[in-house]
């Protein structure tokens, strides 16, 4: 059954690997580099600031850290030391069939993926956050941290699984430090703006 479940998850991302073209090879490169969205990261703190005021938001900041040292540390440090997939690119029975941009070809390992993990992390956290002062900003951030986990596939880098697994775990730890903040952080009155 296992093997199966990875066949199929082979096959998919040769399928999904396969559609590239030189105009996507950079848009997903440029999407998939960690400092690309440095600006954007400080849009989401000043949102935070700007709507829950100076005290709550930078609290609510470092919330984010916490969420994304957890999501980042047990991806990397338990997942991916601890069951050792190769990643598509390091497998040798497909890695002549991966297709690679800039040669980027990650670390050995891939499951699961740290980057959908901390996306997924991030939007479910800061999205949660914001839905209350911005309509539809969760659903923005969830579609965000699609695009990012795709350009993960589109570069050759995870499987399709690495993806699904990796933005589950960082939803539920997304989901589960909210649930904490909005207990002992947002309910408190001395962090309530005025």
């Amino acid at each position: 059954m296992l093997d199966q479940l990875l066949q199929i998850d082979q096959d998919l991302f040769l399928f999904l690997n396969g559609i590239h073209n030189s105009f996507w090879d950079e848009v997903m490169y440029w999407f998939s580099h960690k400092f690309f969205w440095v600006p954007f990261y400080a849009l989401l703190l000043y949102l935070l600031i700007k709507h829950y005021g100076w005290k709550t938001g930078l609290i609510l900041g470092v919330s984010v850290v916490v969420c994304f040292a957890i999501t980042n540390t047990v991806s990397t440090e338990v997942f991916k030391k601890g069951i050792q997939r190769l990643r598509p690119t390091h497998n040798p029975q497909i890695k002549d069939l991966v297709h690679v941009v800039n040669n980027h070809r990650g670390g050995y390992y891939g499951f699961f993926s740290s980057h959908a993990s901390n996306v997924f992390g991030l939007a479910v956290l800061i999205g949660l956050y914001l839905k209350p002062k911005i309509k539809y900003m969760l659903i923005g951030l969830i579609l965000w941290a699609a695009i990012i986990s795709y350009s993960r596939i589109y570069l050759g880098v995870h499987y399709p699984l690495d993806i699904l697994c990796g933005a589950i775990f960082g939803s539920t730890i997304g989901w589960l430090t909210f649930w904490l903040t909005k207990k002992f952080v947002l309910t408190n009155k001395k962090f309530q703006t005025t």
